[in-house]
């Protein structure tokens, strides 16, 4: 898989070929990514909504009025779903969304996402993420060098240096992880990854079971 290699700055660029990047010739891996994507996101769910049964409201249990000669239906008890202020009948309930994804699932759909990202264009790698100072000028000017027209960018790193840190986390659309921690979802998510040399080196590490 060739992808391209900016120089630290940003201003050279050249095509190189990553030859232990994931690649694929049919749709394997495809129902793979899908399933351990929403398993991703169902993880992240916190399964705290919580409505109150007829049991639990408060209120009292006296009969609204009497049982008959009211011209309108009988009503027993001012907790139930009808009244106002009454239960939830079939209301939500804490529980547990998440879902178990097993070390080959999760394996194939991280290739998957890499080879899919990287086949639309949407991986690049920099030589290297320095800055000399903290400064957001400076990170923006080489992030405009590699990608002269980018909405929301992931930018990866083995490990951040302060300064780049302190100079990205207030540009606007970008967001930085270290390239251990990098998810499946995270590749979904991101149409535009800036990857440092070090960086695209773990994650191919990763993809191919290494982790």
């Amino acid at each position: 898989m060739k992808l391209k290699l900016f120089s630290a700055d940003g201003t050279k660029s050249e095509d190189k070929d990553f030859v232990s990047f994931p690649t694929f010739d049919d749709d394997k891996g495809v129902a793979a990514l899908r399933q351990v994507v929403i398993a991703h996101q169902a993880n992240r769910r916190q399964g705290t909504a919580s409505t109150k049964t007829r049991a639990e409201v408060a209120g009292s249990g006296k009969k609204l009025f009497r049982q008959k000669g009211s011209g309108t239906a009988r009503q027993g008890t001012r907790r139930v779903p009808h009244q106002r202020h009454g239960g939830i009948a079939h209301g939500p309930k804490p529980r547990d969304f998440s879902q178990k994804i097993n070390r080959k699932m999760k394996s194939l759909a991280f290739q998957r996402a890499l080879f899919e990202r990287a086949t639309d264009g949407g991986i690049c790698v920099i030589e290297s993420i320095q800055i000399n100072e903290p400064k957001t000028a400076l990170f923006t000017k080489v992030l405009t060098s590699v990608l002269p027209k980018h909405g929301k960018v992931l930018i990866i790193d083995d490990a951040f240096e302060n300064n780049a840190a302190l100079a990205a986390r207030n540009i606007d659309g970008v967001s930085m992880t270290e390239a251990g921690n990098l998810s499946t979802l995270d590749v979904v998510r991101y149409r535009q990854i800036l990857v440092s040399a070090k960086g695209i080196e773990t994650i191919l590490a990763r993809a191919n079971g290494g982790e």
